[in-house]
């Protein structure tokens, strides 16, 4: 399946606290009962768990032998105790999640938050990001490693902002405006939809420079793994240098050294000029922040 035929992931605002964030991506199901506007039961009452059983059992009690009973009852009890502390803490734990999704309702984006299209844009931009931070190159520190664990993040987020506004207002577009105008009417909402339209070419754009950035990173890493072989290659050259100078005339031995090296040299000028092209790339996406 096309990794971009998936819905993308939960999006958390990268300044909010780590432990806040935390809590938030634990939960996709709570930001959801949040997002629909949904509370806590009000009446829930744990206790009724522990307080029902006992008093049936003291019912039963009035008939039965006493020692039976008291056995009884503390079994039941216990039991429902447990049962009670499990039910409350977690009970308490959700309802502290929900607080928590409410505070920062405008601080995390849902898939369900876009239509299709702002969806897929979404799931675009994500992957390219995941194609840098995975990549070796970027885990080796050869480029702006701290740059971008830090602006790629930020740049996810400030995507899924607009994505978000976009959706909406595509929604509100959609109910607002007829399907069958009438004559002389369309130059009327023209503006509307154009500006929509100039907004999500920004936008495409955007994602296109961060798709751009990660191919320059996986041509690196490609270069980079080459790199690491030759490198390899290169502690064992004076086994090749004797080997050739043993079997083949002074004249060939000379050419073939020579090539060995000319070839170590051009696969490290490549690996140079690609972490070259992926740092510029970086820098272009910098350069040009969204506003």
């Amino acid at each position: 399946m096309d990794p971009h035929a998936l819905p993308p992931r939960l999006v958390i605002d990268p300044s909010l606290p780590t432990e806040i964030s935390v809590e938030l991506r634990s939960s996709p199901h709570i930001l959801r009962m949040a997002r629909s506007g949904r509370r806590m039961d009000s009446s829930y009452q744990p206790a009724l768990v522990f307080v029902v059983p006992l008093f049936l059992l003291l019912i039963w009690g009035v008939t039965e032998s006493m020692t039976g009973v008291f056995v009884a009852a503390t079994g039941a009890g216990l039991i429902a105790l447990l049962r009670w502390m499990a039910l409350d803490s977690s009970h308490r734990q959700v309802k502290k999640r929900l607080r928590l999704a409410y505070a920062h309702a405008d601080q995390y984006i849902l898939p369900e938050d876009l239509d299709y299209p702002c969806q897929r844009l979404l799931r675009r931009a994500q992957d390219a990001v995941d194609s840098v931070l995975r990549s070796k190159v970027h885990q080796a520190g050869l480029i702006d490693t701290i740059g971008n664990q830090v602006s790629l993040p930020e740049e996810v987020w400030n995507v899924a902002q607009r994505l978000r506004r976009l959706s909406s207002m595509h929604a509100e577009q959609g109910k607002l405006i007829p399907r069958d105008l009438p004559p002389g009417m369309e130059a009327a909402f023209k503006p509307y939809t154009t500006a929509l339209d100039a907004a999500w070419t920004s936008l495409s754009e955007r994602v296109r420079h961060l798709e751009q950035y990660a191919k320059q990173v996986i041509k690196a890493d490609k270069v980079y793994h080459a790199h690491q072989k030759l490198e390899a290659l290169a502690a064992k050259t004076p086994d090749y240098q004797r080997l050739i100078a043993d079997t083949v005339r002074d004249e060939l031995a000379h050419a073939h050294i020579r090539e060995l090296a000319d070839q170590a040299a051009h696969v490290r000028k490549l690996f140079e000029e690609s972490i070259m092209q992926a740092r510029q790339a970086a820098g272009e996406l910098i350069r040009s922040p969204l506003p």
